[in-house]
């Protein structure tokens, strides 16, 4: 397990804990970062529109919400929230394993927490060229994080 990350999963879904701590982890050492506190929320898309509305203004469904509270790039203090039914929905869209849209979507907070950002053009692919290159690199070694 890693110090400092708790993982919570909404009582309607299952995901190995496990899996996402030994992701975590080797990400750690791949993308050089510490955690002081971090936690990975597993929730419904009803809970998700709530944190979005709440915190952010926008008052539509979203697969990932990061926020970063230090603000430290390479000292993780903060939380992902993940849309468990808007990851189920992405994984149909773009017909990959429910798995692995779990584990791109964990990759894609973390690279959140680390300063990536994806809003402009620029910045999006060059988040999404290092996110599609650890996918890869993962996707086989985690195949059973969703818990059904």
């Amino acid at each position: 397990m890693v110090k400092n990350l708790s993982v919570y999963c909404n009582k309607k879904y299952g995901i190995d804990k496990k899996s996402i701590h030994s992701l975590i982890k080797e990400l750690k050492t791949i993308l050089n970062f510490e955690i002081r506190i971090f936690e990975i929320n597993f929730i419904t898309s009803e809970d998700i529109i709530n944190i979005n509305t709440q915190y952010l203004g926008h008052k539509n469904s979203t697969d990932i919400i990061t926020f970063n509270y230090s603000g430290e790039n390479n000292n993780f203090d903060g939380e992902i929230y993940i849309s468990l039914e808007d990851a189920l929905e992405n994984s149909k869209k773009f017909k990959v394993s429910f798995d692995n849209e779990i584990i791109r979507l964990v990759i894609h907070g973390v690279l959140h927490m680390l300063g990536y950002d994806d809003i402009k053009a620029t910045d999006k692919k060059k988040m999404k060229v290092l996110e599609n290159s650890l996918v890869a690199r993962f996707k086989n070694k985690f195949s059973k994080v969703v818990i059904k």
